[in-house]
């Protein structure tokens, strides 16, 4: 077994074991580590990546300020997809040379997806005593420069107050106005 073979067996472990420690269930856990995934450089808790031979090449001066948009909520104690979404896509293009301060992500969660910014206590409230595991993940992501958005117009509609959030998650008048603030700095909407 090679080097490199070895170094993402021990990759894959961990990522099962942080994946465990986070709260995911079994079937998520696995899933972080379906065939030719491997944990990022960058954000090895969760966002796995393939490494992907022959692609095309990315420019040098390659750089993405990306927005994603999110409105479908995790299943209660589950991880929200597009928070893992934008860590795989910070890993992806750290693996491909891509310099990690011109990868700029931000996140804009509206609707149903609102509770899933909420700290502990609102989010057991919400989804009968069950654990945010979010929580982790969007630390991770504001750690890692991280932008991450609430909607206030549905924040408000799904009685969420700004006290309710989850350290480092701002409050926007509402996410048009989020994406579109972000839009003016640059950042172009993921479409996935």
């Amino acid at each position: 077994m090679s080097h490199w073979s070895s170094r993402r067996i021990a990759l894959s472990a961990a990522t099962l074991m942080v994946a465990l420690g986070l709260g995911l269930a079994p079937a998520q856990a696995q899933d972080a580590l379906r065939p030719g995934f491997h944990a990022g450089t960058v954000i090895e808790s969760f966002g796995p990546v393939a490494t992907v031979d022959g692609h095309e090449s990315l420019p040098a001066s390659a750089s993405f300020s990306v927005a994603f948009d999110v409105a479908e909520a995790a299943k209660p104690g589950s991880l929200n997809r597009t928070l893992e979404s934008a860590a795989r896509f910070i890993n992806m293009h750290a693996e491909a040379g891509v310099p990690r301060e011109r990868v700029r992500v931000a996140v804009v969660v509206h609707g149903p997806a609102s509770f899933d910014l909420t700290h502990a206590a609102a989010y057991g409230r919400k989804h009968d005593s069950a654990a945010n595991a979010n929580l982790a993940a969007i630390a991770t992501l504001i750690e890692n420069g991280v932008e991450i958005h609430l909607c206030g117009q549905s924040a408000v509609a799904q009685g969420i107050s700004r006290a309710d959030l989850a350290p480092g998650v701002k409050m926007a008048l509402s996410a048009m106005t989020a994406h579109a603030l972000l839009q003016q700095r640059g950042y172009t909407l993921n479409p996935f």
